[in-house]
């Protein structure tokens, strides 16, 4: 459904070092293809639903010096799409100090220098991480792209911006309305449904995650059908933007770790656990960068 919609502005002033352009890139590049950006000259284009509403909206976003700067499209409150977009970003977190954990770790150091001002890039909500890990499970990961991008395109808005068409992702609500989808197969429809649901009781709140103890945020998730501790850490990571979390269960990390550290062998949990302490408090920002890292090196993700 195509929508015309007002135009809103807003500005966002990050704390730290931040590149629009690195985040631009990434996600360009991303090869799950989990959010669908679409980039002009200078610029990024977004288009997601408006967190705690069936609204969706499509954003322009575009850097002057360390100001980011927000055109909006759509009918949702501007503080709730900034203060998304901040998160999508990972600017929502006070990144001044993050230059400092590399002068404690060369290797840091090496990354942020092959990558500056490249923060992690979320999914733009944490139904949008699950709904992401539910269609992909157990099937490649170009294909459960595929899969994603013709629900957006067959369910969701479609919104205008600048001459380009974006197609954001159903809302929750409109999932609800999903009886059978090519490439959905066994229990998806049903799991995504139960994730609908839970979005719409405000249980998949960002905020609410990130306030609750990690235990607790994790058990929570969990009660989800479909969602096991893995799954259940990327979304409160990459969905909900939780900035320093060491996950033990991403089986990429380990070989990104001995690759970065020019380790003889993949460390055990215990050595991953004594190495990220000098991360802190940005775990999650560093194990990012590692494993961009090791898909640049290897491309791994990207033969899937």
């Amino acid at each position: 459904m195509s929508k015309s919609t007002l135009e809103q502005h807003f500005t966002i002033t990050p704390r730290g070092p931040f590149s629009l352009a690195a985040s631009a890139a990434f996600l360009n590049n991303f090869a799950p293809a989990a959010h669908k950006a679409a980039t002009t000259t200078n610029h990024l284009h977004l288009a997601f639903v408006a967190s705690g509403s069936d609204h969706a909206v499509a954003v322009c976003l575009s850097q002057e010096d360390n100001t980011v700067v927000g055109e909006m499209f759509g009918e949702a409150d501007t503080t709730v799409v900034r203060e998304q977009v901040e998160r999508i970003l990972s600017i929502d977190v006070d990144g001044s100090a993050f230059a400092a954990i590399g002068e404690h770790d060369p290797v840091v150091a090496s990354m942020q220098a092959r990558y500056p001002g490249l923060r992690p890039v979320c999914f733009y909500s944490p139904y949008e991480a699950g709904a992401w890990i539910l269609i992909s499970h157990r099937i490649r990961i170009t294909q459960a792209a595929r899969i994603k991008a013709r629900v957006a395109e067959e369910m969701g808005e479609t919104l205008d911006i600048h001459g380009e068409t974006l197609h954001a992702f159903p809302s929750p609500t409109q999932l609800l309305q999903l009886e059978s989808f090519p490439g959905l197969f066994g229990r998806k429809i049903e799991y995504l449904h139960r994730l609908a649901e839970a979005t719409i009781d405000g249980r998949l709140d960002a905020a609410r995650l990130r306030s609750l103890p990690r235990e607790k945020a994790l058990e929570e998730l969990q009660q989800l059908p479909g969602i096991g501790i893995f799954s259940a850490e990327h979304i409160l990571l990459r969905g909900a933007g939780d900035p320093d979390y060491l996950t033990l269960n991403e089986p990429r990390l380990p070989r990104a770790v001995a690759l970065a550290y020019n380790l003889t062998s993949e460390p055990s949990s215990e050595e991953l656990r004594a190495i990220s302490e000098r991360w802190r408090p940005y775990r999650t920002w560093v194990t990012f960068l590692l494993r961009h890292m090791l898909e640049e090196e290897t491309h791994e993700i990207a033969r899937k």
